[in-house]
């Protein structure tokens, strides 16, 4: 039987976008799993690549359980807190270190001693902690806030990313140096639809899964049902697998999954079928038209080429704040495409979460209460 990997006690976690299960069937599964057991015999930091949904923690706690390291796994979730905190959360502070720190507190980094750091969304870390989490690589030990005593670490740092990081060093967006110190040893985990073997052996795990929480007999999978399975090509990865084998349990009938019983719908498929077409934001009317038409196959130079007339056009008009009001319209347009999803529209935009919820305050798409608050777009992303 092939190789499964799943998150512990995956059967009560939380709804969210991490993949929850990985099998390692097809044959480009197989071959990516002999270079990580590999890499996890050294003890060389890891930058882990792949999309939403594909298993990126999985690998990285695979690195651990094979490693030689006897300490815990801590996985940390770089999106998942606002840029006043994550200093505070990596590396610790000391009593007083600022409003509200009534006692020292120890840092994930601390945490993680003698065993394996996680840290996923590495690409939304701010630029001054790059700063700061490169020294910690370097010199293998952690200041706390507030604090002037170093404490020495022991820890293995594994990284992942669902962004082009290279692409986000030419931006100016991430530190080289940090980019190149990450990606000493880089695993690259395909999407499901790269690697096709996986899918009906990934099906048959949720089908087991669900099928005794759902109090059913055995459920198979029909002919129809398999085709159907293989056919697409499952943006969401493994996650939005699981919610299709889940929502099919539900209505199948008599035990078996029929074609019409799986729920799939392509995301392409979902934005072009939006309301209203275009977007008008400051009085520029052509946000939403543009990025749709982008994203239509084969038609990315003519929407570019489309965008490039529409500025020439609106530069001619001399209009006051054309630039904030350009950035707007992005900025809204992208939102509303990606059903005003946070992770969604990052990863269309090619930036960083953070970087997003800058631009989602600074143009009223961020209301007063979320502002010091990170929702969790992650269980809205498969939703």
């Amino acid at each position: 039987m092939e190789k499964l990997l799943t998150l512990p006690d995956s059967a009560n976690a939380s709804l969210s976008i991490r993949a929850k299960a990985l099998v390692f069937h097809d044959a480009k599964s197989v071959a990516l799993l002999g270079d990580v057991e590999r890499i996890a015999r050294s003890d060389a930091t890891v930058l882990v690549v792949g999309e939403t949904g594909s298993g990126k923690e999985l690998i990285a706690r695979h690195i651990h359980a094979t490693s030689s390291r006897r300490g815990p796994f801590v996985a940390v979730n770089c999106g998942a807190f606002s840029e006043s905190l994550i200093d505070a959360e990596l590396f610790g502070h000391e009593a007083g270190a600022f409003t509200g720190a009534s006692q020292a507190r120890s840092g994930w980094f601390e945490a993680a001693n003698g065993g394996t750091l996680f840290l996923d969304e590495i690409g939304d870390l701010p630029m001054a902690l790059q700063v700061k989490l490169l020294r910690v690589l370097q010199e293998r030990q952690v200041v706390r806030l507030g604090s002037r005593r170093a404490i020495p670490l022991d820890v293995r740092l594994v990284a992942a990313t669902n962004i082009d990081l290279a692409r986000a060093v030419e931006a100016k967006h991430f530190r080289a140096d940090l980019y190149y110190r990450l990606s000493v040893a880089s695993v690259r985990l395909p999407p499901l639809r790269e690697r096709p073997a996986d899918i009906l052996p990934l099906a048959r795990h949720f089908i087991s899964v669900y099928q005794t929480r759902l109090n059913l007999g055995d459920v198979s999978l029909s002919s129809a049902a398999q085709s159907a399975l293989l056919g697409y090509s499952w943006p969401g990865n493994i996650r939005e697998l699981e919610n299709a084998i889940h929502y099919a349990l539900i209505v199948c009938r008599e035990n078996e999954i029929q074609a019409e019983d799986i729920k799939l719908v392509p995301l392409a498929s979902a934005a072009s079928s939006a309301p209203s077409s275009q977007l008008v934001v400051g009085g520029l009317g052509f946000g939403a038209d543009v990025l749709h038409h982008a994203a239509s196959e084969g038609s990315c130079a003519d929407g570019f080429a489309q965008l490039s007339l529409a500025l020439q056009a609106l530069l001619a008009e001399e209009h006051a704040d054309l630039f904030d009001q350009v950035e707007s319209a992005l900025t809204h347009a992208a939102f509303a495409f990606s059903g005003q999803n946070q992770v969604r529209a990052a990863k269309v935009l090619g930036i960083t979460r953070n970087m997003l919820r800058t631009q989602l305050k600074r143009h009223g798409l961020l209301s007063k209460g979320d502002e010091d608050l990170v929702p969790d777009q992650e269980s809205m992303l498969n939703a």
